[in-house]
């Protein structure tokens, strides 16, 4: 078996030639169409509402915002879940969304919920939706991009200038 693929590829030089190099320029191609990316996205489409209330502690502000803000935000569509943090005059929803979900929208829809809610909050209470941004994201995002290589006498001129 290997003796015939020998014999075939000695027989048909010029073949494999032009095949080996049809394969590189494909792979060269298919190169230069993929997407670098230094850290894939794996965070799902989320969006947060930060809520101060200094005075209030975490049982008060569970009951008189966070349970509210929850409530608000039942029902919008893409809504896969919420969950919620309370501490001493502090309060955070983070409301997840399907991945189908544009998350423009998502915060389009928390936003419309938040100024309908504004009215049965205590009145030193301003919730706040926070930055579109992943645990990632906070963290490092990078990506490779070519730059061209400078010609010799270029180089020279700006090490020695």
């Amino acid at each position: 078996m290997i003796k015939s693929i020998l014999a075939f590829a000695i027989q048909r030089r010029w073949l494999v030639v032009w095949l080996s190099l049809g394969a590189t320029l494909f792979g060269a191609w298919s190169l230069m169409r993929l997407p670098i990316d230094a850290v894939p996205e794996i965070t799902n489409k989320q969006v947060q509402v930060n809520t101060t209330a200094p005075a209030l502690s975490p049982a008060e502000i569970e009951k008189q915002v966070t349970l509210r803000i929850e409530t608000a935000l039942a029902g919008i569509a893409g809504l896969e879940s919420t969950r919620s943090i309370s501490r001493n005059g502090f309060s955070q929803v983070t409301a997840v969304f399907t991945e189908a979900t544009d998350i423009y929208f998502a915060r389009q829809q928390v936003g419309e919920r938040l100024l309908e809610l504004r009215a049965i909050l205590p009145a030193e209470v301003d919730p706040k939706m926070g930055p579109i941004s992943t645990g990632l994201g906070e963290i490092l995002m990078w990506s490779v991009a070519y730059a061209p290589l400078l010609p010799a006498s270029t180089s020279r001129r700006r090490a020695s200038g």
